[in-house]
């Protein structure tokens, strides 16, 4: 304990004795917790723009970007991160700025991201861009067999899905785009942007609102899992027997094919 007391009164000293230090120490303390608190964003706001500016690479007379749509249906609003329309398809992009390995099957219902001995869970991105993609065929008339779903990881994430939906890293995201040459859509497509546009919801506080809704439903899904009930279907989550071993999924199979992670 003296030993402490006395390594704790020359730090004491130190800084009194140097107040320019003091303030300097403070100072990188402040920054370090912003880091921590806000680095998720950065993070989150730096692979956007990175997205983007890959994206504007694409021909301008043949394809055009939007960014950041919201739209509202009969399920709620949909936030979509990127759209590029084009008589080729209508590419709806879902930007996932995670790093780490991303190792999973395609329709499971969460994916799990790796990083070393750790493990994460997140909402499986195809079942998202599938919502994304219904409101816009509803919206734009169009079948959803034109739409293109994509979801794009970050260049520090290394990827082990085998999927017939396209998911691919921000490095190759223009190449796999410009792989579809077939003229498939006869509509006009300025005609298909203005109406996005003109039913993108731009109001700040029905976006917070978004976000909060989001977040309510997450809240929600874990409240029934911790219950013992499917966050999908309501019914019961029991104990079953798979290739891998124990698991617990949905008592409501094969209707539906939920599994607890």
């Amino acid at each position: 304990m003296e030993i402490i007391k006395s390594f704790v009164e020359d730090i004491m000293n130190i800084y009194l004795s140097n107040p320019k230090l003091l303030l300097e120490t403070i100072i990188l303390m402040l920054l370090c917790i912003l880091l921590k608190v806000y680095y998720p964003k950065f993070r989150g706001f730096m692979g956007e723009f990175w997205v983007k500016l890959e994206l504007r690479k694409l021909p301008k007379d043949k394809y055009i970007l939007l960014n950041d749509i919201m739209l509202k249906d009969e399920n709620g609003t949909h936030q979509i991160d990127h759209l590029v329309l084009s008589e080729f398809g209508i590419f709806v992009i879902e930007m996932k700025n995670y790093y780490g390995l991303i190792k999973v099957k395609e329709f499971d219902n969460k994916w799990c991201q790796y990083l070393g001995k750790n493990k994460s869970y997140f909402i499986n991105p195809i079942h998202q861009n599938y919502g994304h993609i219904k409101s816009l065929s509803n919206l734009l008339k169009i079948d959803d067999k034109y739409f293109i779903s994509v979801i794009c990881f970050s260049n520090q994430a290394k990827i082990g899905v085998k999927s017939s939906t396209l998911v691919t890293q921000v490095d190759y995201l223009i190449d796999e785009i410009l792989k579809f040459r077939e003229s498939i859509i006869n509509s006009d497509i300025k005609e298909l942007v203005n109406t996005v546009t003109l039913n993108n919801i731009t109001d700040k506080d029905l976006r917070k609102q978004h976000v909060r809704d989001i977040h309510i439903k997450v809240n929600h899904e874990k409240e029934l899992e911790n219950n013992i009930l499917c966050p999908k279907c309501g019914n019961e989550l029991i104990e079953k027997n798979g290739k891998y071993g124990k698991f617990i999924g949905c008592s409501n199979y094969p209707k539906c094919r939920y599994i607890k992670k």
